[in-house]
Order: structure tokens, then sequence, then C-alpha cells
């Protein structure tokens, strides 16, 4: 994109960047460079079910209120959702997977442009913080990035030939899907042998509690209290690294898993960059080295995973404002110059 062109960045204009997810809602501040001046969050049904469109409106009217207050001017507001997004109506498409099925169909554009009286754009969530690595991370001056957001699902957004690359109805990037085992784990899709039903937080937690019920020793109902319910992602990790056998093996799995799927991307796309970001990469950014080599064995010569800048980064409510604001960058500098 070469950096919003056509666009003069100053640190007095500022975004609100919106991440809207199943069970929070955050907004935040930022600059056109990137910074986040500002961030809050919200329980998304706060008020109780279906209510989510409610609070986005509150937070969006507050987040207007204290930039005036702050003196600063704002330019928009860019808005993620998980799930496809008709980005020209501003609404999420109704899907049965989908964490928000209330918010279907829903143009949320319209409403929260009525709400502030700002331009508004809507996109899905992992291509928002695609383009927040892109026009502000570690894959600033890239031609081509891919972006994997790992959490308690698996997002991704693409971004090539220096544009946000989203496929013929909006779907690309559901990294999810990507099969790397035939015969292997029934997936929730439907599917066998999904990345997802090997890497998500869901299947991280779903494996342990799989494996303990089966009489599997571990220190892990220690580390949860004795109640498998209270089992994380991250304290299967915590366990791993100091030595437990089953959460080891466990994390061997998910860097295994994640290894081919990332070679699955270097064969297909041979981007510069890919970044893995999510929750559940925040336990990963120490295994980043065993996860390229177990990538390694599985990429084409010429697409060399070691030529690929991997970058795995934890991710949090600070990175996904971040990736609203991108969202507007983009998308009025796209306007402005007509040529992404």
């Amino acid at each position: 994109m070469q950096r919003a062109r056509g666009l003069e960045l100053t640190t007095t204009h500022t975004i609100i960047g919106v991440d809207i997810g199943a069970t929070t809602i955050a907004a935040g501040l930022v600059t056109r460079e990137g910074e986040v001046l500002h961030a809050v969050q919200r329980p998304t049904h706060r008020d109780g079910t279906g209510t989510a469109l409610a609070a986005l409106l509150t937070l969006a009217r507050e987040m207007v209120a204290d930039a005036r207050a702050r003196r600063l001017a704002v330019d928009g507001v860019g808005i993620g959702v998980a799930g496809v997004v008709d980005t020209g109506k501003g609404a999420m498409q109704p899907h049965p997977y989908n964490n928000l099925p209330e918010l279907g169909h829903v143009s949320l554009s319209d409403e929260v442009r009525q709400a502030t009286g700002l331009p508004v754009f809507v996109e899905n969530d992992a291509n928002a913080l695609a383009l927040a690595e892109w026009i502000f991370g570690v894959g600033r001056g890239a031609h081509s990035l891919v972006l994997m957001a790992i959490g308690t699902s698996i997002g991704g957004g693409i971004i090539l030939g220096n544009g946000l690359f989203r496929g013929a109805n909006g779907s690309a990037g559901e990294f999810h899907g990507i099969p790397i085992d035939f015969d292997g784990r029934l997936c929730f899709c439907g599917g066998r042998g999904c990345l997802g039903a090997y890497v998500e937080g869901r299947a991280i937690v779903g494996e342990a509690r799989e494996r303990l019920a089966g009489g599997a020793p571990s220190s892990l109902p220690a580390m949860s209290g004795g109640d498998a319910a209270r089992l994380t992602p991250e304290l299967v990790f915590q366990a791993a690294a100091a030595g437990d056998p089953l959460a080891k093996s466990i994390v061997d799995g998910v860097c295994i898993a994640l290894g081919a799927g990332i070679a699955f991307i270097v064969n297909a796309l041979n981007p510069q960059v890919i970044v893995v970001t999510g929750g559940v990469a925040r336990s990963l950014v120490p295994l980043a080295e065993e996860i390229r080599r177990c990538a390694r064995p599985h990429t084409l010569a010429t697409a060399a995973v070691d030529t690929t800048q991997i970058h795995v980064i934890g991710g949090d409510k600070r990175h996904t404002v971040r990736g609203g604001a991108a969202v507007v960058v983009y998308e009025t500098a796209r306007v402005a110059s007509r040529v992404i």
C-alpha cells in the first residue's frame, strides 16, 4: 500500500478503532501512525442477550466524547467483527457459526454513522489485524503479508499486491479449514483433520480434557483446581513449559500442526511476511523457532520458509482496536488514490 498514499498523517487526527467480540467489545482512539492513545473494553452483552448493537453504539458515542475532551479530531470509525463481512453494506453476513448471529445483516456502518456523524468502515476482524500489521507493524513496506489469528478459533487476513485480498465472496483467509490430516480429528465444521482441530484454543483444551478423563497423569488438574471447566490453553502451555508430559505432547502437536499450516501458506502464496497473533499466540511466542522448524520439511525449496519473515506476536485488545483504525486508513487511501 506504500503506507496510505495520499493521506497526510498527523498526531492530532485520530481514528476510533473498534473490535466486536462474542464476549467483549473494545474501542480506542488511535493516531494515524497506529499509536493507541486510549482504549476501553465492555462486555458485549452487559445488558442482556441481543444487546450487542446497543453496547456498540454507546461505546462509539463515548469515544467521540472522549476525543472532544482531549481536543482531538476524529476522522472516522473502523470496526472489526468476526465473520464474513459485506463491506459494501457494512454488515456481517449470516453464517451458522457466527458468534454474534444477532448482527447478521445489520448495517453496522449505517448505525454507527447515525450515532456519531462520522464515516464508518466495517471489516472482518482478522482482515483488520492484517491491515494493521501491514500499515503500522511488522509488515510495513511489504508487498505481501499473511496473518493468522489464533484464539478460540482461527481467522486470517491476506495482503497481496499491495492490497487486501478478500476472495470472491469475502471468505479468503479462513485458515481454520486447511486440511493437515485427511484421517485426523473430526472438526466442529464437519471436516476431518482441519488445522483448527489441532491449534485452536478450544481444540487444545478439548484434547487435554479428553486425555485427563482417560486417566492420563498430569499436573493440569492441580493447576486448574480440580475443575476441568477451568482448564485454559494458557494452563496447558504453562504445564508443558514446566515439563508435564501430557501437556508437552499436546503443545508439540500444536507446533507440528501449525508448522504444516504455515508451510501450506508459504507454498501457496509465498508471502514476504507471515504474522501469527491472537490469544493463543501469546503462549506460542517462546516457541517461534520450533514452529519454523516444524514448517521447514514441508515447504518447497523455491518458497523456502527460511526466506519468509515469520513473526509470532501475542495479541490483545490494543492490537485489535489498532486493526479498526487501519481499516479507516486503508479505505480512505483506497478511495483517494483509486489505485488499491
